[in-house]
């Protein structure tokens, strides 16, 4: 998982994708959600991807 904190985009405060079926066979999702969780990451999923915002910004929805 610490390829994952050390990304340009991780290190920046942006945004990182991944699969879920990644994220579900490299770490497992329990292990990666609650590791976001500590860190006070937000995570959205959608259509089979995560989106994991490396920085403690409020999501606002848009529609």
């Amino acid at each position: 998982m610490r390829h994952l904190f050390a990304s340009q985009a991780a290190l920046d405060g942006g945004v990182v994708r991944r699969r879920v079926r990644y994220v579900e066979r490299h770490f497992g999702r329990r292990a990666f959600l609650d590791e976001m969780a500590r860190r006070g990451f937000p995570v959205v999923e959608n259509a089979g991807q995560f989106l994991v915002f490396y920085n403690t910004e409020p999501i606002r929805r848009l529609e």
